[in-house]
């Protein structure tokens, strides 16, 4: 089974469209939010990682953070365990 994975972005982002990338290139299905077309679910976003920028990852309850969080988590070999529903 898979981890669930939802972001919060916006359709010109680059950053966003980078992120979706790597998490597709896994073969991850993703609940993307956007957040320029629904300003109540950018301060969803905002309560839920204390953070203003797009992108913000979510993977179950885990908040990632951003692309470049994302792309650390998966240079370190964290990211896999996490999608996998193995990390503790």
């Amino acid at each position: 089974m898979s981890a669930h994975v939802r972001m919060y972005a916006t359709g010109t982002c680059p950053f966003c469209i980078r992120a979706e990338s790597l998490l597709r290139r896994k073969g991850v299905d993703i609940e993307k939010i956007r957040v320029d077309l629904d300003p109540a679910r950018r301060e969803e976003m905002m309560s839920l990682s204390g953070r203003r920028t797009v992108p913000q990852i979510f993977i179950g309850d885990r908040h990632i953070g951003g692309c470049d969080d994302l792309h650390e988590l998966d240079h370190a070999g964290g990211l896999d365990p996490l999608l996998s529903g193995d990390a503790t």
